[in-house]
């Protein structure tokens, strides 16, 4: 008993800090309805800011609780930077694009970090006059954890009476329920957002600086919790502090269940090491039972805060003739160019295959993916368990990579389609993370952390530019039939329910259904890819599975522009060519490709595709 009470109490300690982030992020997405990517570099600038405040201080309890306040308020002026230097510039444009550019700034703060204060992690400084312990039965528990527990219901009474005493939290509370009266009552938005942006990444620069005396301040800070605060967010309900702090208790006990029970397995996985799918789990149950989260509001129509995009239109004639250059180029490309080259160039067209089913998922179907690598990463283990554990040619094997993402599209669909908006993106996000841990954990099949080796092409394909030619002709063929779906009645159907879901159910439509066939399909393209990427590297691992790279394929898609069938293309061209160039270049390759992304962002709201299909279209009018 007394075990089980101490790792409850440590487990509440944590949940203080995440409470903070996950506050801070529901505060902003409430106002804004950006999901912020940068949230997780607010906490992590928290603790290296913190850090270097104490330090400068020098000790003692007036500088330890001075640097961590003062850790707050940086972060919080670099969130109002952040919001007037790039988000203000973009709030015409598409709520899409301006997540991409979050996450352009996610790339610059890593970079800067590094510059600043190094690649090796920082052990925290301990908070005097709580470096002690407080014997609870035959365990100690830190007296630092006790604070962190107490603190946190300090900082919610705090806030609840912000946003219910003071005419600015009056303000944020109404422009969470209907932004556009709030303008139209004079309000002066700009200031409001700002002040929105300064509260909730203080918050998440505070929940960083007060973590830092239980642990160290590193790199990995960022996406180590953004993952975890996602979950707080949607569960405790979108724009709901108090949603946001039962959550975080609701994961620590998630936490305790699984050290309590460490002794558990099923089908050999021990019970501790499945923590994070057990999260995702509860996370996937609350958006199936209760979609708006466990104390959030069923969200109503507050008109869009974007620019309306152009319907998916035909290529007009010049950029077809362009695409038949492009296809004469892959073509003779074998004849003039080396190994690297070919095995550069047969990556980039497997992304953009990658790109290109995420593409049919959002721009056609309207259905917003956060965690797409699952289907990739699904196309690859199936492609490669073939291999190692029945012993099956390529050729065959490359027909479990489309099988596998299908298959796990079909079964997450079902429940993914069943919400919408901000609350599917995340249910996607759980179901993508679920199958990571799975793959992670399950080392008899999946090797775990290790991967699969040793997953090679047949001996005809085993050269690069056969390889490459095997690739290209798949690509060119799947594409080719994501573009035919889209233009058939299927995907003006699609389009229907994307664009006006009533008046399509009205019309004898059954959007759910359209949609839920849409998912599969769009995981079936990534099993493609997945599959033909294994070929390409050899080898699998839970990478190919992970956030990050689910993000890459939003970044290739928004690049290019989500109303052009070419965006996804140019999109993934454009991405992985500057970060293979980035990264021979320059240790710091994060800081100039955020710096890209964002300038991008900014100057083509619409994506690259977007802007040029824009001004051949006015000049076709012109003419």
């Amino acid at each position: 008993m007394e075990f089980f009470l101490s790792q409850l109490l440590t487990g509440l300690a944590s949940a203080s800090a995440l409470f903070l982030v996950a506050c801070g992020l529901t505060i902003i997405f409430g106002v804004t309805r950006i999901v912020n990517f940068a949230h997780g570099s607010f906490y992590m600038l928290g603790a290296y800011i913190a850090y270097s405040a104490i330090g400068w201080a020098g000790g003692g309890a007036l500088g330890f609780w001075g640097g961590v306040l003062a850790a707050a308020i940086a972060v919080g002026l670099i969130g109002v930077a952040m919001e007037v230097t790039v988000l203000r510039r973009i709030y015409h444009a598409p709520e899409l694009f301006q997540l991409l550019a979050t996450f352009g700034v996610v790339l610059i703060v890593q970079d800067v970090a590094l510059y600043l204060w190094g690649p090796e992690d920082l052990l925290g400084p301990r908070a005097p006059g709580l470096t002690g312990a407080v014997a609870l039965g035959g365990q100690r528990v830190p007296q630092y954890d006790i604070f962190l527990i107490l603190f946190a219901p300090l900082v919610l009474a705090a806030l609840w009476l912000l946003f219910h005493r003071t005419r600015f939290g009056i303000l944020v509370r109404a422009a969470t329920q209907d932004r556009q009266m709030v303008a139209a009552l004079g309000v002066n938005q700009k200031w409001l957002l700002t002040g929105v942006f300064f509260l909730g990444a203080a918050l998440a620069g505070l929940g960083g600086a007060i973590q830092l005396p239980k642990g160290n301040a590193s790199l990995a800070m960022d996406l180590g919790i953004i993952a975890e605060v996602f979950v707080v967010t949607v569960v405790g309900g979108m724009g709901s502090i108090f949603g946001a702090y039962l959550a975080a208790l609701l994961i620590a006990l998630i936490r305790v269940f699984a050290v309590a029970n460490a002794g558990t397995s099923l089908l050999g996985i021990q019970l501790w090491q499945v923590e994070l799918v057990l999260i995702f789990a509860v996370m996937a149950v609350v958006l199936v039972v209760r979609p708006w989260g466990l104390l959030g509001k069923r969200e109503t129509p507050q008109g869009h805060h974007g620019a309306v995009e152009p319907p998916l239109l035909p290529a007009p004639a010049s950029l077809k003739y362009f695409a038949l250059a492009v296809a004469a180029l892959l073509v003779a490309l074998p004849t003039f160019a080396g190994t690297y080259p070919l095995i550069i160039a047969t990556e980039i067209l497997i992304f953009a295959l990658f790109a290109a089913s995420l593409h049919f998922l959002m721009g056609v179907g309207g259905v917003i993916s956060f965690g797409h690598a699952a289907y990739f990463g699904l196309g690859a283990y199936g492609a490669a368990l073939t291999v190692k554990h029945f012993g099956w040619p390529m050729e065959a094997a490359l027909f479990a990579g489309p099988l596998g993402g299908a298959l796990g599209a079909l079964i997450f669909g079902w429940f993914c389609v069943r919400l919408s908006g901000v609350y599917l993106a995340m249910l996607t996000l759980a179901f993508a993370q679920i199958a990571w841990a799975v793959v992670f954990q399950w080392i008899d099949v999946t090797g775990g952390d290790n991967g699969i080796l040793g997953v090679w092409p047949s001996a005809w394909a085993s050269k690069a530019p056969a390889f490459y030619g095997l690739a290209a002709a798949v690509v060119v063929i799947m594409l080719l039939a994501i573009r035919r779906i889209a233009f058939s009645p299927f995907g003006y159907a699609l389009r229907a329910g994307r664009d006006s879901p009533l008046r399509a159910d009205a019309i004898g439509i059954d959007v759910r259904r359209m949609r839920w066939f849409a998912f599969t399909l769009a995981g079936l393209f990534a099993g493609v890819a997945g599959g033909l990427f294994a070929f390409l590297k050899g080898s699998v691992s839970p990478e190919l599975m992970g956030i990050p790279l689910s993000v890459d394929a939003l970044v290739m898609v928004l690049l290019g522009g989500v109303q052009t069938l070419a965006g996804p293309i140019v999109g993934a061209v454009t991405f992985t060519a500057l970060k293979t160039e980035l990264v021979s270049l320059t240790n710091y390759w994060r800081l100039l490709l955020g710096l890209i992304i964002v300038g991008l962002v900014i100057a083509f709201p619409q994506g690259i595709a977007g802007f040029v299909r824009a001004r051949l279209m006015k000049g076709g009018e012109r003419a």
